[in-house]
């Protein structure tokens, strides 16, 4: 008999969360047959324990005999956690970056939902069935508590909380029991939303919804992105306007559209925190639209929310989810838009396993279902900008600033002559400090931008020349005045300043070049009445600490605003005319062959923050080398010029993105055995794929030691990253590695230090 039965049981597949990439086979009996789907999150046995998994199967061929499948033992939720696009969209990921399956899942579902938290439910009490005159005077007489707890609820418009009832009147179970035996009170359990829809970043932002009227080339956009959503099927848009061009409106436009259409949007930013005003409008609008709830996806979420955020979404009472790159898994249903503002940013490449980039997976899962992906940027990555030239991407172009505000006036400061004039280093040029005493007379507002933490950048004996390294990192340690330390910014590794050289005990030490807090310090001498507020890792420590300041500097509380590149995107306030880049060739002396498209975006990207209202705005550049085409180009706001140029030298070297890069980091605390384990690595490699990868190594990384351990890397140049990396993994399964050393593979990497 039991075997008929099992004969009825369906056949699932599953990807257990269990340390292993395997899919399993597993019979599912009776009313769990009826129920389990394709997504959703089981619990299994494996040997004698139970673990979760996805069921990424029904109907499935046993990959064992039928008899000796083990049973689904649980069915977490009714509802699938993943859909069917999200499930490619793994496998894809696992190939393309070289990760584990179960990493991979790791990072798509958050812990709560893997763990199979369960929603909060909340008991919700009304009155039941009314009491006749007599049954009410018999309550007075023989139950007082009672009859107060049907009073109660007789003059409540809507259902209340139990547990606040109980609380409220002081009841006890028996007394609540009783009526609700007797039917007076009746009671319904709802699965209570903790912040789903709700965050600070929002509210602090709240921006009352106005009519919009179009200029001629944002409405030439939105038609154009209406027509491609009306064909259906997968498309890519880069939006490609100067900044301050009303970029956000037509995301905005679009995804109306979209959702009157009855699609869900994915609306990733590169860092929530920074963009309040942008969910502030997107509320504003869904406001103007009805009831359509949208997810605010970020770090700060509790365990609670962000399963409520999850199940809002993968049930369809969310349609809108915004957020930072992780947000790209977000299960949304029917998803029909996909934007990515500000594609260019770095900040969506994952620097942990898997080390995907959220640009690059979200017009991958826009592909997966057939949605409309915009990019928008002022600068786009030459990677966009190339698939536009070759026709894969279409583009709209807004090359305006809306109400017809004029771009800001960039002045080019060569430092080099002002050292000549000063004779001595310098922080801030004459002209600087001139236009800085301006707006602080005028009553505006000015950012003054570095992208260097500390005071100075490192510690240098004039005498003997030493510059004191912090001994587990490769790297100087950097000086912090205020507590009067170095700081090591790889590993965090803190020490006292010393007095004198620790190499030849002389007393002339220097502090050689500059970070934030020195550029505050000097501020603060030539505008003593203003207020300056310097923004960086080091005193943004406590949360909600950035926003809190950013809502000072909109209400003009804060004259002035220092800091690194926390403060280059997400800033639209009007009252800013003046923008400060104090060492704008910093990023050009790196080794990386981004090196001048990063400086380049940074220049042109902070600049826009200035002159976005009705006054006009103005830029000061210093640097030491003024005539860098990156600069010259930024001055003149030529960006097309600038990609064109810059494709140009990547094709002469091939560098991506015309051909592709796998970057193989391997790190030890033995130099000697890290750098034999790359080289034998590199030569297996050459020995499969010759011909199909060029390579480039082992050499020492950039900084060659990070806490302890010494690190070395090989570059592999490739057409097609896939099967390359599937060949790559497959060497590092055959080789036995030391227990001290580690190697990361990283397609498409964005930081080569």
């Amino acid at each position: 008999m039991e075997s008929d039965l099992a004969l009825h049981d369906e056949v699932v597949a599953v990807w257990p969360l269990a340390g292993f990439d395997k899919t399993l086979h597993y019979r599912a009996s009776g009313k769990l047959a009826e129920t389990v789907a394709e997504g959703c999150l089981v619990r299994v046995p494996i040997g004698p324990r139970f673990v979760l998994g996805i069921v990424v199967g029904t109907g499935a061929t046993a990959d064992v005999d039928y008899s000796k499948l083990k049973l689904v033992s649980q069915l977490c939720y009714d509802e699938p956690i993943l859909n069917r696009e999200l499930l490619e969209l793994a496998d894809w990921i696992c190939s393309y970056y070289g990760s584990s399956r179960e990493s991979v899942l790791e990072t798509m579902i958050p812990a709560s939902v893997r763990r199979g938290m369960t929603p909060k439910k909340v008991r919700f009490v009304s009155l039941g069935r009314e009491a006749s005159d007599e049954e009410l005077e018999r309550l007075e007489r023989r139950a007082p508590k009672q009859k107060a707890l049907y009073d109660f609820l007789s003059q409540q418009i809507r259902p209340q909380n139990k547990g606040l009832i109980f609380k409220r009147l002081n009841l006890s179970a028996t007394t609540y029991n009783s009526l609700l035996d007797k039917g007076f009170v009746k009671e319904v359990v709802r699965i209570e939303e903790r912040a789903a829809y709700d965050d600070e970043i929002g509210s602090l932002e709240y921006v009352e919804e106005k009519s919009i009227e179009l200029n001629d080339e944002q409405q030439v956009a939105v038609e154009s992105l209406r027509q491609e959503l009306g064909k259906g099927g997968f498309a890519t848009h880069l939006l490609h306007g100067v900044t301050g061009s009303g970029k956000t409106e037509v995301y905005l436009q679009a995804m109306e559209t979209a959702l009157n259409r009855d699609q869900g949007v994915l609306y990733l930013v590169p860092e929530v925190a920074l963009t309040p005003q942008t969910v502030g409008r997107i509320r504003a609008r869904l406001a103007r639209l009805g009831d359509i709830n949208a997810v605010v996806w970020h770090s700060h979420l509790s365990d609670g929310e962000r399963l409520d955020g999850w199940m809002a979404l993968s049930t369809g009472r969310a349609r809108v989810v915004v957020g930072a790159r992780s947000a790209v898994f977000a299960p949304i249903r029917n998803l029909g838009l996909v934007i990515v503002d500000e594609e260019h940013e770095p900040a969506f490449k994952q620097d942990e396993t898997p080390r995907y980039h959220g640009r690059d997976v979200a017009i991958y899962r826009g592909f997966l279902s057939k949605s409309l992906c915009i990019l928008g940027s002022a600068t786009p990555s030459l990677e966009t900008y190339r698939n536009v030239i070759n026709g894969k991407y279409a583009v709209d172009r807004l090359t305006k600033r809306v109400d017809e505000r004029s771009l800001p006036l960039m002045h080019i400061v060569d430092m080099r002559q002002e050292m000549l004039r000063t004779r001595k280093p310098t922080q801030l040029s004459r002209i600087l400090v001139d236009k800085l005493r301006e707006r602080f007379e005028r009553k505006e507002q000015s950012i003054l931008f570095l992208n260097r933490r500390g005071f100075s950048a490192s510690m240098l004996c004039q005498e003997c020349g030493h510059v004191e390294v912090c001994d587990r990192c490769s790297v100087p340690m950097t000086y912090h005045r205020s507590d009067d330390t170095l700081k090591c910014h790889l590993c965090g590794a803190e020490a006292v300043a010393p007095i004198v050289c620790p190499s030849c005990r002389s007393p002339k030490i220097r502090w050689k070049g500059m970070g934030t807090q020195r550029i505050e310090n000097a501020v603060m001498k030539i505008l003593p009445n203003a207020k300056v507020v310097r923004v960086d890792a080091d005193t943004m420590n406590r949360k909600h600490l950035f926003r809190q300041i950013l809502g000072d500097f909109r209400s003009g509380r804060i004259d002035v605003i220092v800091g690194t590149q926390m403060i280059a995107k997400g800033l639209d306030y009007p009252n800013v005319t003046l923008v400060g880049l104090v060492d704008a060739d910093l990023s050009l002396h790196i080794p990386d062959f981004r090196a001048n498209e990063r400086t380049f975006q940074l220049l042109v990207q902070v600049s826009g923050r200035a002159g976005r209202g009705e006054l006009a705005g103005e830029v000061v550049v210093q640097s030491y080398t003024p005539h860098a085409d990156p600069i010259q180009f930024a001055r003149h706001g030529d960006v097309d010029a600038f990609l064109r140029m810059e494709l140009e030298n990547r094709e002469l070297f091939e560098y991506p993105p015309y051909r592709r890069l796998i970057r193989q980091v391997l790190r030890g605390p033995n130099p000697d055995k890290v750098a034999f384990f790359a080289e034998q690595f590199a030569k297996q490699v050459e020995k499969r794929l010759e011909g199909v990868v060029e390579i480039r190594g082992p050499v020492s990384c950039p900084i060659e030691k990070m806490k302890d351990n010494y690190r070395f890397q090989n570059w592999y140049f490739t057409a097609n990253v896939a099967p390359v990396m599937g060949v790559l993994r497959e060497i590092a399964r055959e080789i036995a590695w030391p227990a001290d050393v580690v190697q990361v593979l990283d397609a498409d990497p964005m930081m080569l230090s």
